[in-house]
């Protein structure tokens, strides 16, 4: 299945925000995604068990308890693949960068010129 196949449901999304945070386990998963989306802990469940079975979160068993991990080497593909479009915002957030910089000179100034009793 393709990366975005997987990343196209809302829930899954979801979980792997979730997992982004750190280990989980499949119990504290199923209440977050369950008073989210209202969907059942079979629900979750299935969920779980495509992101686990395309490799974007693993599972270790603890007693009876199951952990969740988020599996990085998926994300990454998606990260490739999206690479070709950055260039698409990467202009507009250095600009934005330069704006908020000027703006922080500004207030500097006047800041400056308020302390020293001068006005602009």
């Amino acid at each position: 299945m393709h990366a975005f196949d997987i990343l196209g449901d809302p829930v899954r999304r979801r979980i792997l925000e979730l997992l982004a945070d750190g280990e989980q386990t499949s119990g504290a998963i199923t209440d977050v995604i369950r008073s989210e989306f209202g969907i059942s802990q079979p629900g979750v469940s299935q969920h779980l068990r495509v992101l686990r079975n395309n490799g974007f979160a693993s599972v270790r068993a603890d007693g009876t308890r199951r952990f969740y991990a988020a599996e990085p080497a998926r994300l990454h593909e998606v990260d490739v693949w999206l690479d070709r479009f950055r260039r698409f915002w990467d202009q507009r957030l250095d600009a934005l960068g330069t704006e908020l910089a000027r703006g922080k000179r500004a207030a500097r100034t006047n800041a400056d010129r308020s302390s020293k009793g001068t006005t602009p």
